[in-house]
């Protein structure tokens, strides 16, 4: 075999054997395959797509290619949340503490930023001193004190995906059914849980724009899943505008604190609480998602959930003054409004621009070597069935980059249409499917 024959086979819509995908992320993992040829591969699989049994074959392998944590001296369910992305998504902050809190372990390997969506890893990264990077003996700590963990791959933790992933971001492949179940599902296998909750977003800022879409993605998650025998639920969930009203690493950090401290963020928490519901009932600690939605909401309430957060961000090295006393934070060197050129009811966002706007003023990547600014980033204020004056703030953005702000500011006066009749809110939990 060599990688030229089998990037050509791909292309042609052939199907590729078991050994034929373990030669090439094997020998892509081991630096064999250059990346040039394998963004070639990527391309020709993001075109022709990829069977089930050959997304089963490219998971098993991504897998293999490092690590398989073991974790069962630990006592309890292990069970995790995987978001497809969006725009303003910083469930995984919020829902992480309150599932630990509710007596659920929660063994969390998150990635970075893909394209126009943030990735949990940056948001992280945002708090000063958070150590992302642990080790296996410290991965299993941390689970058994405080019942989670917040972890970046390691170098032996599915180092094919990690690989793929920067690769991804930056060569137009990433809206791929096959690579998206793949990078979730090696990570997530590796991990050693029991469950997962999916979290599919579909809409303007998620890569799966249809719901049709989505529903096939989540088909693809969980016949994965199955593949390996675990337990999983996918919520397909509204991404037709920004989630909350915080968008950029340390702004998503700060809403994520305040929802924890109670702060009602309604299209926020119903998402949140949701998956956070799933994942309690999956660890068996509610009867059904419903119950365990009521359990989530108790955390936040009795403010267990926040306590956690504050245990596990002192555990992994953050700063936790910052979190107690927002204000402490440093600021952006630069800020400017975006009022609403006209009065009506917000009809429609294009998600996706907002999305780009942020990496615009340098809260993401637009080339794989950029260095993102944690402060960056856009607070959002309207909802679509809002109703709007003219001259009300519809945005405020935050950089270091003063370069930034006006190609930023286009893209968001672009990305919005009003009505002059009455929108409906649009629902935010779309389906769930076992």
């Amino acid at each position: 075999m060599n990688a030229i024959e089998l990037i050509k086979k791909k292309r042609e819509n052939q199907k590729l054997s078991v050994d034929e995908i373990r030669f090439l992320i094997n020998n892509y993992a081991k630096g064999k395959i250059p990346d040039y040829q394998f963004s070639a591969l990527l391309m020709a699989i993001f075109l022709n797509g990829m069977s089930v049994n050959e997304t089963a074959a490219l998971t098993e392998a991504m897998l293999n290619s490092g690590i398989i944590i073991n974790l069962d001296s630990i006592a309890g369910a292990k069970v995790d949340k995987h978001s497809t992305g969006g725009v303003g998504d910083k469930t995984s902050l919020i829902l992480a503490p309150i599932v630990a809190a509710a007596g659920v372990n929660v063994p969390m390997i998150s990635g970075r930023g893909l394209g126009h969506t943030g990735g949990t890893l940056d948001k992280l990264d945002a708090i000063p001193g958070f150590r992302t990077d642990v080790n296996l003996t410290q991965y299993k700590n941390l689970i058994k004190k405080c019942g989670m963990v917040l972890a970046s791959q390691t170098k032996n933790i599915v180092p094919a995906d990690k690989l793929m992933y920067a690769l991804r971001d930056v060569t137009a492949t990433v809206e791929s059914i096959p690579l998206i179940t793949g990078s979730i599902m090696s990570k997530k296998l590796a991990e050693g849980i029991d469950g997962l909750v999916l979290d599919i977003k579909t809409g303007s800022g998620a890569f799966m724009k249809e719901l049709k879409d989505a529903k096939a993605l989540a088909k693809s998650l969980i016949n994965t899943a199955k593949t390996f025998d675990k337990n999983v639920i996918g919520i397909i969930t509204d991404m037709n505008q920004p989630l909350g009203n915080y968008i950029g690493n340390w702004l998503e950090v700060v809403e994520s604190v305040e929802a924890l401290q109670g702060k009602d963020i309604p299209d926020l928490m119903t998402v949140t609480n949701k998956l956070a519901g799933a994942m309690i009932y999956l660890g068996g600690k509610a009867s059904s998602i419903d119950e365990g939605v009521e359990v989530s909401k108790e955390m936040i309430k009795n403010g267990k959930a926040y306590d956690k957060f504050l245990e596990v961000v002192k555990l992994q090295k953050g700063d936790i003054s910052v979190l107690k006393d927002l204000s402490k934070y440093p600021k952006s060197k630069f800020s400017e409004k975006i009022v609403a050129s006209r009065s009506g009811y917000l009809k429609e966002v294009d998600n996706y621009e907002v999305g780009m706007s942020a990496l615009e003023l340098g809260a993401g990547r637009l080339t794989k070597d950029d260095i993102i600014e944690p402060k960056a980033g856009i607070i959002f204020n309207p909802k679509i069935g809002d109703k709007i004056k003219k001259g009300e703030i519809i945005a405020t953005l935050f950089t270091d980059n003063k370069k930034g702000i006006d190609s930023a500011k286009n893209r968001i006066e672009k990305a919005l249409k009003y009505s002059s009749e009455v929108v409906a809110k649009p629902k935010l939990i779309k389906a769930i499917l076992r």
